[in-house]
């Protein structure tokens, strides 16, 4: 299911930690496939496990691929308390989940470009990933992806979107050298 559209933080009000890929601020660049990205990370967790702001941007363009040519979006990085009260505030989940995702809405003519914001919680991810028995990066990857898909307008609120969805991460996954997230 699609989130509600959430006003992206202001860059000027975004926690931040140290480094020069945690500084809230955002880079545009042209990929390698002529897809124009704005991404801006946000990083608001005390967590060690996090990717630079690289990882992100190659996760989104390959997400993107054949669906859009320019995009601006907002990753936010959070710890278990920000990420629960999203989680409940959104979704009525009162709980911290690894990613949310909110898809723009209403900006076609002022910003066409703007996709929306994901969040994703380091510190579920982190142990989600060590449960499954998979390396940190492969399922931060999947969740950017994931979460990029919902951007999109992919959804899971059914058996055949949630096969065509899982379908394109697989693949967008196996082009990032990550196995199949829904393998046993």
């Amino acid at each position: 299911m699609l989130m509600r559209s959430m006003r992206p933080m202001p860059r000027s009000q975004a926690k931040t930690s140290a480094g020069p890929d945690r500084a809230g601020e955002s880079a545009r660049v042209t990929v390698g496939n002529g897809i124009e990205l704005e991404v801006e990370l946000q990083v608001a967790s005390t967590s060690e496990d996090v990717p630079d702001r690289a990882f992100f941007t190659l996760c989104v363009e390959r997400a993107l691929a054949t669906k859009r040519r320019r995009a601006e979006l907002t990753i936010r990085i959070v710890d278990e308390a920000e990420g629960r009260e999203l989680n409940h505030r959104w979704r009525q989940r009162d709980y911290a989940t690894n990613v949310l995702s909110f898809a723009a809405q209403g900006l076609a003519e002022i910003a066409p470009d703007m996709l929306g914001d994901i969040v994703l919680c380091a510190p579920v991810v982190t142990a989600e990933a060590r449960a499954q028995g998979k390396s940190s990066a492969a399922h931060w990857g999947h969740l950017t992806v994931h979460g990029v898909l919902h951007l999109l307008g992919f959804d899971h609120e059914d058996e055949d979107s949630a096969v065509a969805m899982e379908e394109h991460e697989r693949v967008i996954l196996a082009g990032l050298g990550f196995a199949d997230p829904y393998h046993a």
